[in-house]
């Protein structure tokens, strides 16, 4: 009878120690091992600042929510097959700044680069220094938010110029019937802002100097994004290519997960 009670307590004996010492994977979370999975969200944030910071975009003066929309914009742009999966080139022009400053970003999103920053006028009818009133009418010779896509080269009245395709409906979607490009122009630059006070203005077109007009332009040409941003009152921007869980869900996708490889 001892014997078989004693049999009992040790076999009770080797189970109680084998399930106490026995833990799942990876269960503590301050081991090497353990790491948190990221939503997609917070994946989408983490794949822009990175960009933001390595590319030194808040040196640069560009400030980290306007690049946000830019890029959400850039990946939106991509799920809906408006651009090459392939292409790396994103322009932020912040409206929102003074035409003191240089307020054009060329970023490549790929290299984490900052390639060029730089002045860039607003339409006459968009204000003076400031840009305050936004349009995308025939003849108001404003400025128009929103994302566009760049096309082809051609030389116009401005010289060497680029078409632009404006993604917005309601807001840029008539560029081309407004010819609104990018092109070089003698009121942009310091020299303007010396016996100006403030750049000369365009009839609505992102135009920079001519002494940078052909680098922006061949660094920018061919399908790739131009974001423009600025405050536009009562009439507020909106756009279907703002879509954040859009854009964080392409992210977990196979063409997606290639941007993340440098995380």
């Amino acid at each position: 009878m001892k014997k078989r009670l004693g049999g009992v307590v040790c076999t009770l004996l080797i189970l109680s120690i084998t399930t106490i010492s026995w833990k799942p994977a990876n269960i503590n979370k301050h081991s090497s091992s353990f790491k948190k999975p990221f939503s997609a969200r917070a994946l989408l944030e983490k794949y822009i600042s990175n960009i933001y910071e390595s590319a030194h975009l808040q040196e640069s003066g560009l400030d980290l929510d306007v690049f946000e929309k830019a890029m959400t914009g850039f990946i939106d742009l991509k799920v809906a097959n408006k651009l090459p999966q392939s292409t790396a080139v994103l322009t932020v022009v912040d409206l929102t700044k003074s035409s003191h400053e240089k307020r054009m970003w060329i970023v490549d999103v790929i290299n984490k680069e900052l390639v060029l920053n730089t002045w860039v006028a607003h339409g006459h009818g968009s204000g003076d220094d400031m840009a305050t009133r936004f349009s995308d009418k025939e003849d108001s010779h404003q400025s128009s938010l929103g994302f566009y896509i760049t096309d082809d080269v051609y030389f116009g009245k401005n010289g060497r110029s680029l078409r632009l395709d404006g993604m917005d409906a309601g807001f840029n979607a008539h560029a081309r019937e407004r010819a609104i490009v990018v092109h070089g122009a003698d009121y942009v630059g310091p020299n303007a802002i010396d016996e100006l006070g403030r750049l000369g203005r365009s009839y609505g077109c992102p135009a920079v100097a001519r002494e940078v007009s052909d680098q922006v332009i061949d660094a920018i040409k061919d399908k790739t994004v131009l974001f423009i941003n600025g405050h536009a009152g009562r009439h507020q921007y909106q756009s279907k290519y703002l879509n954040e869980d859009m854009a964080a869900n392409y992210l977990a996708t196979d063409s997606g997960n290639s941007y993340l490889a440098n995380l």
